[in-house]
């Protein structure tokens, strides 16, 4: 078995838009499409002995142990994988249950589809998953545990934190959209212009006087001290020899720690005794070169946790701790305590692990201990000199039971730091009783605290700290979201989304939009190339100066990574057509058209899919939708577009020479046609079908008659503003036009257009495409036979999997079928064949490029018409 490709769906993508985490690998069985699981002696038997666990995936079946009788009756080893990879996940604590397996279309290919939690464990369990199955195929032995434990590491080095994980989730609870903007714990809340970020806890608002505050606990406790807080004794040294009397000055028992420390790096507590505390000096000073020496305040470890100056939770801490039971030695306590089930590695569950490191050995030792020895039954030996969760420490909620004094110091405190999210931590005996009555004192103040001691705390109530930082970052009646129109289908996509974006920018937003040849923002070109796939969206997205946003969406992007974005409030599909057939595993026109169906699937349920009522594969789209359903029409007339009239609803029709917005069956007037400049006076019928699902949009997004018409007479068919799409260039002997027609369809539609100009000698430089299919190629030789007096045969500029000879054949098979006659010339090179066409161009003549590299192609025509205007054009 061989795997082909793995791609990871990270939005709506063709195997499901609502699951968006999903991986697709593409597996070729190779022989062993020939072999089934019931005809491998032996191999239900060696998968349940290793999968136990596996009989509870239900499969078609719809029952426990639904599989494994799948596997008994024969199923293929794709279908088998699929499953391996869920429960490889689910074993190594990543719970996932959705998979599918479905042919490719070539024989003993499949797609395996299966969820995952953190891609990066998703495709590391595609791979393994293979290496498994084949493993029970052979016979032979393998040891899961390193690979589950693996696993787990991946998952803990890419997923994000508790804390930042539980602000996403209650973002993505509130349809708020967001993205990661780095490997770590970097995000953006929102798109566009109303975006904010995250970083752990610490928050686009956040001050950064006071983070620096915080993170100075000198600062801190002057600043505190102050303001009548009770904080302990203490003095700040850097040298040693400042630490005896240090000492005497603050009295033992103290505290000694790194100023700038924190996560409990470097801190002792419970000194009492000067060489005590030259040990912990020097462990404070690897951290830190200013070290606080303080007074140790006897209670119990308290954290507060403030929001927007209110206090919404506290919790009790407690160090990684054994008790003794008088039999069992230390180490068998810990791995007592470490088979809780709440335990896991990292933060992958709501307790972690103790482990033992050499800070754990050190306090066993300084009470006179090892690992094995055995305590006395109800001795408490702590194990860590912090209550920190992540060190194995636990957390019990008090939230109701802080003292009221307490609650208003902890809310007084964030406001003296200036933090909009700060942990307070406390040590009291009574955390009921003011902290001035306890002898208690604020210890530290901590700027991104961690949340997971509230979110699942050991004992008492869960609270969700996250819910008051999106209060505050998004308040209510606020705007999380930026307006997106999403276009998609076969040709005009380009077109449509650069007049619905120049529309807009018209109207006075500041517009991000992608398309074939890049990405835009306010009409600034800042990534080249083909830009239509879910980085280019997320680029505008991202960007805090876009506050409306057009994005073209090609199937390319789709069927890699699935959309850049969940849901959009506007959705055009232009059309369906027979193009880049027999890739990715898409070879049917009604495959093609359950890609493009994707995007209209992703609309709000308030927002609009303008769908072509001309075209049957996309007018059935409206079946699949949960939003409100726009049609366009270049027939007044066409019965699906009465239909929807007669309902009230909203359409675009071509009509007696004018672009018209119906709402229900009251008809606006645009313009008319012939006076769009983008129509060519109304000959490029292609271009109105364009025009009409971007007025749509317009209309349905508050553009009045009067904006749509301002904004269609000023988008002019020329380089600047419609790259490569009917760009003309008026020599003084002859024409040139330049169009990005690359498929059958854009071919025929191109056709239409130059059949309305008048010529001498009309010649077509044209290419075959490698990736599309030997019928597609011949169709376009088809075409341009008909169109041309002329033909010139060029090659784009990447072959895409043929040879020259191939393509060449492929057009000259398509011409041949028109007019075998028809005057055809080969000249591989783009630029040699647009000179050799310019330089032999006879009076009157229209040459007609097909290209595939516009800047380059524009760039050259241009060059001739400088010559020519300069007079230093010899032909």
């Amino acid at each position: 078995m061989k795997i082909r490709e793995i791609n990871a769906m990270r939005g709506p993508n063709y195997w499901s838009v609502r699951r968006h985490k999903l991986i697709v690998m593409v597996l070729d069985l190779e022989e062993m499409e020939e072999l089934p699981s019931n005809k491998i002696p032996g191999f239900r038997e060696r998968l349940e002995k290793m999968f136990p666990t596996m009989y509870e995936h239900r499969c078609s079946v719809g029952k426990p142990g639904g599989f494994f009788q799948r596997v008994e009756e024969g199923t293929w080893m794709g279908h088998i994988i699929e499953h391996i990879a869920l429960e490889i996940q689910s074993m190594a604590g990543m719970e996932v249950g959705f998979g599918r397996t479905r042919g490719y279309g070539e024989k003993g290919v499949y797609n395996v589809v299966f969820a995952y939690v953190e891609e990066e464990v998703g495709k590391f369990a595609a791979k393994e998953s293979v290496k498994i199955c084949q493993a029970i195929i052979d016979g032979k032995e393998y040891d899961l545990d390193p690979v589950i434990q693996e696993m787990r590491e991946i998952r803990e080095y890419y997923r994000l934190g508790p804390s930042t994980g539980s602000i996403i989730e209650e973002a993505e609870a509130r349809g708020i959209p967001w993205i990661r903007l780095n490997k770590y714990s970097l995000c953006q809340l929102g798109y566009g212009a109303n975006q904010k970020r995250i970083q752990a806890t610490v928050t686009s608002e956040t001050s950064s006087i006071g983070v620096e505050l915080a993170c100075n606990k000198e600062d801190t406790k002057y600043l505190l001290e102050q303001a009548q807080v009770p904080v302990p004794r203490g003095e700040i040294i850097r040298r040693e020899s400042s630490l005896e009397e240090t000492c005497r000055y603050v009295g033992f028992p103290l505290v000694v720690k790194p100023v700038d420390g924190n996560h409990g790096r470097g801190i002792t507590v419970n000194i009492n005794s000067y060489d005590e505390a030259l040990v912990a000096f020097h462990a404070a000073k690897n951290v830190s070169n200013s070290i606080i020496v303080e007074r140790y305040i006897t209670g119990v470890d308290y954290r507060l946790l403030v929001i927007n100056h209110k206090l919404v939770a506290a919790a009790l801490r407690t160090p990684a701790h054994v008790i003794g039971d008088g039999v069992s030695t230390i180490q068998q306590l810990i791995d007592e305590v470490n088979s809780d089930p709440r335990r896991g590695f990292g933060h992958e569950k709501v307790l972690t692990q103790i482990t033992v490191n050499d800070l754990t050995k050190t306090l066993i030792e300084a009470k006179g201990y090892n690992l094995e020895t055995v305590i006395e039954k109800g001795e408490v030996l702590i194990l860590k000199d912090t209550a920190n969760l992540s060190t194995g420490g636990t957390a019990e909620d008090v939230t109701d039971f802080v003292h009221p004094a307490n609650i208003s110091m902890a809310e007084r405190i964030s406001r003296i730091i200036d933090l909009d999210i700060c942990g307070i931590d406390i040590m009291t005996t009574d955390i009921t009783k003011p902290l001035k009555e306890t002898g208690g004192a604020v210890l530290e103040v901590n700027a991104g605290p961690g949340f997971r001691m509230h979110l699942a705390p050991a004992k008492g109530l869960p609270r969700n700290v996250a819910a008051p930082v999106i209060d505050k970052l998004f308040p209510h009646g606020s705007n999380a979201r930026i307006p997106i129109v999403a276009v998609t289908g076969t040709n005009g996509k380009t077109t449509t989304t650069r007049l619905i974006s120049h529309i807009m920018k018209m109207k006075g937003y500041r517009v991000g939009y992608t398309t074939t040849d890049g990405v835009y923002i306010q009409n600034r070109l800042l990534m080249e190339g083909d830009c239509t796939g879910p980085a280019s969206a997320e680029f505008v997205l991202k960007d805090p100066t876009v506050n409306f946003a057009v994005l073209e969406c090609a199937r390319g992007g789709l069927l890699r990574a699935g959309l850049g974005f969940k849901n959009c409030d506007v959705a055009i599909v232009t059309n369906v057509e027979a193009d880049h057939l027999g890739l990715k595993g898409i070879h049917t026109v009604e495959q093609l058209a359950k890609v493009k169906g994707v995007v209209p699937e992703t609309v709000l349920p308030d927002g609009y899919a303008i769908l072509n009522a001309d075209d049957d594969l996309v007018y059935e789209m409206r079946r699949n939708v949960n939003c409100n359903v726009a049609l366009f029409s270049l027939n007044e007339d066409n019965p699906r577009i009465k239909a929807l009239q007669r309902k009230g609803g909203i359409t675009a029709v071509y009509e007696n020479g004018y672009v018209t917005i119906c709402r229900g069956e009251w008809k606006m007037r645009v313009m008319k046609a012939e006076e769009i400049p983008l129509t060519y006076g109304g000959k490029a019928e292609f271009m109105i079908q364009n025009v009409l699902p971007a007025v749509l949009a317009a209309n349905i997004q508050g553009v009045s008659i009067e904006d749509m018409k301002a904004g269609l007479e000023s988008f002019l068919p020329s380089p600047s503003q419609t790259p490569g799409r009917l760009n003309l260039f008026e020599f003084k002997n002859f024409t040139v036009l330049l169009d990005y027609a690359h498929n059958a369809a854009g071919m025929r539609a191109l056709k239409k257009f130059v059949d309305t100009m008048e010529a001498t000698v009309k010649v077509g430089i044209i290419a075959g495409i490698g990736d599309r299919r030997e019928e597609d190629n011949n169709e376009i030789g088809k075409t341009a036979a008909s169109a041309f007096d002329e033909i010139i045969i060029r090659q784009d500029k990447h072959l895409r999997g043929k040879t020259e000879e191939e393509l060449i054949q492929m057009l000259m098979d398509g011409i041949t079928m028109v007019d075998p006659n028809k005057k055809t010339t080969v000249i591989p090179s783009e630029k040699e064949a647009i000179t050799f066409a310019i330089k032999n161009a006879v009076p009157g003549s229209l040459i007609v490029l097909s290209s595939d590299v516009i800047p380059a192609a524009l760039d050259l025509v241009k060059h001739y018409k400088e010559l020519e205007n300069r007079g230093e054009l010899n032909l």
